[in-house]
């Protein structure tokens, strides 16, 4: 890493994602209309740039499902914007595929205070990402995903050395190309989003990206898990009465069952959806849904196929 000012200007001039756009240079005189235009033509390049990098991706929630099914967690780490997306994405995931808040999490460098307000060194120390990573206690099954738009942020990098190091699968996610972060990983996914709208701001394009590879990772590692039926979400949580009302229509929706039968059968399973369509489409008490679904692994569409053998 660069150890002095003019080092570390001349790394960011290296950085697509820090150039410098000068047909922009008089943008704050501009009306809001043609601003807001110009923002949205930018966003639109992003899913192009998302779809040049898909077999990497694909690559690593092939190799994250794998390691999850074995009880693995998935980690992801970064700082600033990076680390918000990544925590984000975390906590969603209890929410819509019933998942342990433990099995997904996301570190930020700085700790939870960083979510609302820049800690300041912490983005820049590869220690406190192995110490973050320690606290978790990291383990082989585990799958570690660097995020940073620059791909040199130290916490990232060092989050992923340290993971590596400890046999973790490792990702590491980046907008600009042959970036550091994704030499250290073992599945180097690199998002080339372009110069930002306004110079380094990479909340903008690069965060984006970010979101958009992040939910693919969650989203897809979850349906290789059996989380879903189809497209249902059928391990949603049903916390609180719009999620409740939601389970009664995916239940619905998979089985054409009306309302008494659905609610008998989500009473009979305690509220757990997955269960109550194998009740209804299998024609079989809790107890029975219950360990077929246990026998596979939790997976719907291999419990209902096993019922027809």
């Amino acid at each position: 890493m660069p150890t002095s000012y003019s080092e570390l200007r001349a790394q960011l001039a290296t950085l697509t994602t820090e150039a410098f756009r000068p047909e922009l240079a008089e943008i704050d005189r501009l009306s809001t209309l043609e601003i807001a235009r110009i923002m949205n033509g930018e966003d639109r390049t992003v899913p192009a740039a998302v779809a040049r990098a898909l077999p990497s991706i694909a690559a690593a929630v092939d190799a994250t499902a794998e390691r999850m099914a074995r009880g693995g967690r998935l980690v992801y780490t970064g700082a600033g914007t990076a680390g918000r997306l990544g925590v984000l994405d975390a906590s969603e995931c209890p929410p819509t595929f019933n998942t342990d808040p433990s099995q997904v999490t996301g570190l930020i460098a700085g700790g939870p205070s960083a979510l609302v307000r820049s800690v300041e060194g912490a983005e820049d120390s590869k220690e406190l990402a192995a110490a973050d990573l320690d606290a978790l206690g990291v383990r082989p099954d585990d799958t570690v995903v660097g995020v940073s738009a620059s791909g040199r942020t130290p916490y990232a990098v060092g989050a992923v050395e340290h993971a590596r190091a400890a046999g973790a699968l490792t990702i590491g996610l980046s907008c600009n190309a042959d970036s550091a972060l994704a030499a250290a990983a073992e599945h180097g996914i690199e998002v080339v989003t372009g110069p930002e709208l306004l110079t380094g701001s990479t909340r903008l394009k690069a965060g984006t990206a970010q979101k958009l590879v992040l939910n693919m990772i969650s989203t897809i590692t979850m349906i290789r898990l059996g989380k879903t039926y189809g497209n249902l979400m059928v391990d949603v949580r049903a916390s609180n009465e719009k999620l409740q009302a939601r389970s009664r229509r995916i239940v619905a929706l998979a089985t054409g069952a009306p309302d008494e039968r659905i609610e008998a059968a989500l009473s009979a399973a305690g509220g757990e959806v997955k269960n109550a369509i194998l009740i209804i489409l299998a024609d079989v008490d809790a107890d029975t849904a219950d360990r077929r679904l246990k026998d596979a692994h939790g997976h719907l569409r291999a419990a209902l196929d096993a019922t027809d053998r």
